[in-house]
């Protein structure tokens, strides 16, 4: 594999640009089967760096000519290779560069660059897509302002779309027309947008707090305008919100959002022309589901969030991605809190965490929130940068406090408005508008340049003369890929007492002249630390790591008997959680193991015990018991174990399910009953709630295995009028060996195939069915007609859906594991960072038994060994085997 091997980019190399680029103007002239770019940049020399040529990055362009002010430029005058344009001997005084290319978006399958789906023109230029339109300087420190111009037939492209407000426009000859675009807002080439197309919008209109009248226009595909509502009610949500919790406003008359259905990622914040995956756009109660509705205000947020994190302040170079991403990952988060149920909103998080980024944490591709190298900067849109990234952002937080992080980050933009900076920059923010706070921020730092996730552990030991509990916390690092040897971390320890009677005991630690009640924040800075209280009446239960205030995982000298006391007494909700989580995964691990070990899986009835005790109080929180009642995913309690036994897991998650719902299939049915029919549809989060423990206690009665249970299924599945209701019944119903499943499968088809999201729902339920025969109707489903391995949501839905199934994916004899090999080198030719991405479900292949290991490593072989593999492939798969 080394032959030829990419080359990597490393964070200790980076050199600001020899020359500035100030001002672009950009004519395109869109033709069926080519475009033609105009390109007009007005560029300065950096006098803070030696002297240099102009060197502009170009990937699949056609120069047709190139000028120097009114110079033309002949062959001998620049250097054209593949990858860039080099310009010599420009003048020092600065002057203006003028390129003419030809592009051709109908064959481009990358959905980089400018594309052509559906009949529409569209563009993705993060992270570096811009190439690929024409010859710059790629990179996110060149900021520059746009001015745009756009001509097409105006019949099949009446729309004409770009950056910033529309300025003029007008018709041209043989039936053509032309708008004309300026941003008045400096910005690096990769939130450059451009859409053209027969679209239809939906238009409403916000005033700032200001006074500015700001127009709000949603674009999509003729026959989509009655499924932008919420994503316009979630748009003007997080203006305001933006106004009352940030003091941020908009900046330009006009914000428009356009929905694609061929699209790589999930969004994207370009200059007041956010570009959006349909799947976080469109949406009505008939075809989504509750996790659509809260996904697209939360993607609609996030987007919008980046107008001012990321774009008015944007990154300095690539390594610094997570400075924009996970700090609006965490804004998104707490208006996703603020607007629905905060603990929920927690829960949920985390357990994405720990299911996706811990996971990336412990395997091959592990990697800093700040990388300090990459091949290919695509496979490091990761977990690590957005989730993880936004965990270091909550615990400046619950370091400095509201008020404390609300000064960071107000001087963070009266600083660095207009520029490209690092998150260095932002920690210096934080830490000079903070500077009575004792917070070690050298040590702080190493969140960002350490990879892995910490693991805590200790105990507690209570004096009863003394009156004293004494804490016992220490931490390690493991090594990760390029990193043997960690420091300790700082690492930020909300927690409480929890006395006899469930109450927080006050808090004093040895030397302290007050108490304080309720939760404290420890700094956990040693190796090991001692964390002595004094003045503690009755030996307590420590409540640690209350809301997950940072990303470790905890291992602590809780007895069941702690955890059942803390499920039913903590006075912070996400713990109460986290302890019931804790002991369900004790009890199914020891469960494999007893099936390791030859003997009989026998669930304790403590545990059923526990479990009937938060079904009882489903009426006060649904929501929150919808999530407690919710077993450790079978891919999570993968992490917990050195050698991942697969079989045993879904052997003991399936007998514990089954016993929880015919031990309480009374208090379940009560449950289902009580939470159904709430009359006119809402996704106000009672609804949400009631709609989730309903399908949760429906869950459990189907693992029982009673007629009762699958005779609800099919009643909601063929009466529900909801999208929640009918996706969650037949996934029971496709996971079951129902007779009427294969019917059930098909009158779903044929109701909803002419819509493309609803269908891809029908994939994944299919891809995640635990049944033997899943794989074969997998690739039995590559051929149906709405699937389309071009269209990277099919992929995700169907591939990257059946890759998450732990037990068929990883199924003896590595025929999974072939399947996916295929997939991934057929994705390679035709968009690398989709085929990327699903070739990162092979990373944790070290993790499993020998069989596994053989098979997976010979499929990742095959895909190292293909011709022609693409930068993003070979990352992947070579850190894999690496490992």
């Amino acid at each position: 594999m080394d032959k030829g091997s990419p080359k990597a980019i490393l964070l200790k190399d980076y050199v600001a640009p020899a020359w500035w680029i100030d001002t672009v103007d950009l004519s395109f002239d869109l033709h069926e089967g080519e475009t033609i770019v105009t390109a007009r940049l007005g560029i300065r020399r950096n006098h803070e760096v030696p002297r240099g040529p102009l060197v502009l990055d170009g990937q699949e362009l056609e120069l047709l000519s190139v000028a120097v002010g009114s110079r033309p430029l002949g062959p001998d005058d620049y250097a054209c290779t593949p990858d860039h344009l080099t310009l010599n001997d420009l003048p020092d005084d600065g002057a203006v560069v003028e390129m003419v290319t030809r592009i051709h978006p109908e064959s481009n399958t990358a959905l980089e660059g400018l594309y052509k789906s559906s009949g529409n023109y569209c563009t993705q230029c993060e992270a570096e897509g811009f190439r690929k339109i024409t010859y710059f300087q790629d990179r996110p420190d060149v900021m520059a302002t746009y001015r745009v111009r756009v001509e097409a037939n105006r019949q099949a492209y009446p729309v004409l779309l770009s950056n910033g407000n529309l300025v003029d426009q007008g018709d041209a000859a043989d039936g053509r027309h032309w708008a004309l675009w300026e941003d008045p807002w400096p910005k690096p080439c990769y939130l450059f947008a451009l859409v053209a197309g027969k679209l239809v919008h939906i238009e409403d209109r916000y005033r700032t707090r200001s006074g500015r009248d700001v127009a709000l226009r949603i674009y999509v595909e003729p026959g989509n305008e009655d499924k932008c509502g919420h994503a316009m009610e979630s748009l003007i949500k997080s203006m305001r919100w933006d106004e009352e919790a940030y003091g941020l406003e908009y900046d330009l008359d006009i914000f428009n959002i356009v929905a694609v259905g061929d699209f790589n990622m999930g969004a994207m914040e370009n200059k007041s022309l956010n570009i959006f995956n349909t799947k976080y756009i469109l949406a009505r109660p008939d075809t989504a589901t509750d996790t659509d509705f809260l996904g697209i205000e939360t993607v609609v947020a996030h987007e919008y969030f980046h107008n001012w994190t990321g774009n008015r302040v944007t990154c300095r170079d690539w390594f610094q991605l997570s400075l924009k991403e996970g700090l609006t990952v965490f804004r998104d988060q707490q208006f996703s809190a603020d607007m629905n149920s905060a603990p929920v909103k927690r829960i949920q998080d985390v357990t994405r965490l720990r299911q996706v980024q811990f996971a990336e944490d412990a395997g091959p591709t592990a990697h800093p929130v700040r990388p300090e190298s990459y091949i290919e900067i695509n496979n490091f849109y990761t977990p690590t940068v957005y989730e993880k990234g936004a965990e270091v952002l909550r615990m400046y937080h619950t370091l400095l406090g509201a008020a404390g992080y609300r000064r960071g980050i107000d001087l963070y933009f009266a600083r660095h408005d207009g520029q490209a900076v690092t998150t260095d920059d932002f920690l210096a923010a934080m830490r000079d508008a903070n500077p009575d706070r004792a917070v070690d921020w050298d040590q702080f730092r190493r969140w960002y340049a350490q990879a892995g996730t910490p693991a805590v552990s200790g105990e507690g030991t209570y004096d009863a003369p003394s009156r004293t509990y004494r804490l016992t916390l220490r931490q390690t690092l493991a090594p990760t890929p390029g990193q043997p040897d960690k420091r300790p971390m700082l690492i930020p320890v909300s927690m409480g007492l929890v006395g006899p009677d469930g109450r927080d005991l006050p808090l004093k630690l040895a030397g302290e002249d007050e108490a304080v009640t309720g939760t404290r924040v420890l700094a956990l800075r040693e190796a090991e630390q001692d964390f002595t209280f004094t003045g503690v009446a009755a030996s307590p239960v420590p409540s640690l790591f209350r809301g997950f205030s940072a990303p470790v995982k905890l291992s602590f000298d809780y007895t069941d008997a702690d955890l059942t006391f803390l499920m039913a007494h903590d006075s912070d909700p996400f713990n109460r959680w986290e302890a019931g989580q804790t002991l369900a995964a004790r009890l199914l691990l020891g469960l494999v193991a007893d099936r390791a070990a030859g003997h009989d899986m026998i669930v304790p009835a403590s545990f059923v015990d526990a479990i009937g005790q938060t079904l009882s109080r489903a009426g006060e929180d649904p929501a929150f018991t919808a999530l407690a009642l919710t077993l450790p995913s079978e891919n999570y309690l993968g992490q917990l174990m050195g050698v991942i036994d697969v079989d045993g897991i879904h052997a003991a998650r399936e007998l514990v399910r089954g016993t929880i719902g015919r031990s309480h299939r009374a208090s379940l049915l009560a449950t289902y009953h009580g939470n159904a029919g709430q009359g006119a549809f809402s996704v106000s989060p009672e609804a949400i709630g009631r709609r989730a423990v309903k399908n949760a206690a429906l869950a459990y009665l189907m693992a029982a295995g009673d007629g009762e249970g699958r005779a609800l299924a099919l009643a909601q599945y063929r009466t529900a009028t909801g999208m929640t209701d009918v996706i969650a019944a037949l996934a029971l119903i496709a996971d079951s060996d129902m007779p009427e499943r294969a019917d059930a499968l098909s009158a779903f088809a044929a109701k909803w195939r002419q819509e493309p999201l609803v269908m891809d729902k029908w994939f994944m339920i299919q891809a995640t069915s635990a049944r033997p025969e899943t794989l074969a109707e997998v690739r039995a489903l590559l051929s149906h007609p709405g699937f389309n391995i071009r269209n990277p949501n099919k992929v995700y839905a169907l591939i990257g859906a059946f890759t998450g199934n732990a037990v068929a994916f990883h199924a003896a004899g590595g025929a999974g594991y072939e399947f996916l090999a295929d997939r991934v080198i057929e994705l390679n030719r035709l968009n690398p960072q989709v085929a990327s991405r699903m070739a990162k479900a092979f990373a944790r292949w070290r993790n499993y038994d020998a069989e596994r290991q053989a098979a997976a490593k010979v499929a990742l072989e095959r895909v190292a060994h293909t011709p022609d593999l693409s930068r993003d492939v070979y990352e992947i798969v070579s850190r894999s085997l690496e490992g």
